[in-house]
């Protein structure tokens, strides 16, 4: 391999000039050393905020992180709508661009994916183009994978900010038929997205996210100083996603409020997540109960304080009425918490039997699996056990792979 390496080196230096990138000396013995055919890959990478990443850019990061490293023979070219953190920049094989305008409103979505886009892939001769937040463009003639979590918008329209009600509703359908393939997170949004839309089943690929690092279980004298942090030094249920109607936070107060009355334990309720738009009947419920006090909300929570105030709790409590895949659950898996979860959408799948199932609808409901978990530490125990055995089943590296090898048939390479 060295020699390989160097009479490449000597091949580019005569042609290209000096050789200063030891990722382009890799490519350069790739290429000559392999059949493949390097592909360049254009990314939607929007949503890639520091400080800021949640859903869609808690999947870009992890899917397209691993994709840049497992590929250093290809190209990748990151689209940005602002000024992005040169963290996100993973290797030497991306081009990062900032495209104008910034978009966050529906006139801007139009401008940036059917004017700015089409162009900067044109230029950049892009063979694919990877958009992982549910829109696309439609003027470009490259070939399109996208990236569809879930069709909240067209069941619970209003669930959405009214800003984007009407455009979502409107534009979902048409890209879900523009794109050349659709990749979704679920097994239950992949027949969702085909029943719902009348979308060829040939053309929709269902792929589980995974679990990112840092979900690990903690020792007890780990957890006893998270409790201290942030929950009074007592046990608590927790809470992780965007406080906002879908995710039925009004619903799990009020079962917190009857799991206390039932119990009298001097257990907490611990929210993570940023205050999304609807929230009021949230900020009404909570100031209504009479337990309020052990109720709270932490804002935004960094990847550092995550996982540790995931593996300290009691239970992970995800009583979310409609989800694309949920998150939390697997993280709470790897950090071995037991998993309150609700019995409707793609949960029960993502699950498994390594949860206890609740109907989201019924405060009650909520009220006494937080019960059961609270009384049952042997159920709670083998709640972990079977955990354990789910998780096995969601990778972000497959994940990342067979994304990658959509990619490339889409881009017609071999």
């Amino acid at each position: 391999m060295p020699e390989v390496l160097y009479n490449c080196a000597a091949k580019v230096q005569n042609s290209r000039g000096p050789y200063q990138d030891f990722s382009a000396l890799f490519r350069a013995a790739f290429i000559h050393t392999t059949p493949l055919i390097f592909v360049t890959i254009a990314v939607n990478t929007r949503f890639l905020l520091p400080g800021q990443l949640e859903g869609f850019g808690w999947y870009t990061h992890e899917i397209v992180r691993r994709m840049v490293l497992q590929h250093p023979e290809d190209h990748f070219i990151f689209l940005f709508d602002r000024p992005f953190d040169p963290r996100f920049v993973y290797a030497s094989n991306v081009t990062p661009l900032v495209v104008s305008p910034p978009a966050r409103h529906p006139i801007l979505f139009r401008l940036w994916f059917e004017f700015s886009v089409p162009r900067v892939l044109r230029r950049h001769g892009a063979e694919v183009f990877f958009s992982p937040d549910s829109m696309c463009s439609f003027r470009t003639p490259v070939p399109t994978v996208m990236t569809c979590h879930d069709l909240v918008p067209l069941h619970f329209p209003e669930q959405i900010a009214v800003r984007h009600r009407r455009f979502l509703l409107k534009f979902i359908p048409k890209w879900l038929h523009r794109a050349e393939k659709v990749l979704t997170v679920s097994e239950f949004v992949r027949t969702d997205i085909i029943d719902t839309c009348a979308i060829a089943a040939d053309k929709v690929v269902a792929v589980y996210n995974g679990c990112r690092d840092g979900f690990f279980p903690l020792r007890d004298t780990e957890k006893q100083a998270v409790r201290v942090q942030y929950a009074d030094g007592y046990d608590y249920f927790f809470y992780a996603g965007a406080i906002h109607p879908r995710k039925n936070v009004p619903r799990l107060l009020r079962a917190f409020d009857q799991f206390k009355v039932n119990t009298g334990a001097s257990v907490k309720l611990l929210l993570a997540g940023r205050f999304a738009w609807q929230t009021g009947e949230v900020r009404s419920v909570w100031e209504a109960s009479q337990y309020r006090d052990d109720i709270h909300f932490l804002g935004y929570v960094g990847e550092e304080a995550l996982p540790r105030l995931t593996a300290a709790a009691m239970a992970s409590v995800y009583v979310s009425i409609s989800e694309g895949f949920g998150l939390p659950l697997v993280e709470a898996m790897a950090c071995e918490t037991p998993v309150i979860t609700s019995n409707t959408s793609c949960l029960p799948e993502v699950a498994g039997v390594a949860a206890l199932l609740v109907d989201p609808f019924s405060e009650t409901a909520i009220a006494t699996g937080m019960e059961k978990i609270y009384a049952d530490r042997a159920f709670a125990n083998q709640l972990v056990l079977k955990g354990r055995e789910q998780l096995k089943k969601f990778s972000w590296d497959s994940a990342a792979e067979q994304v990658y090898a959509l990619l490339k048939t889409t881009a017609k390479h071999p």
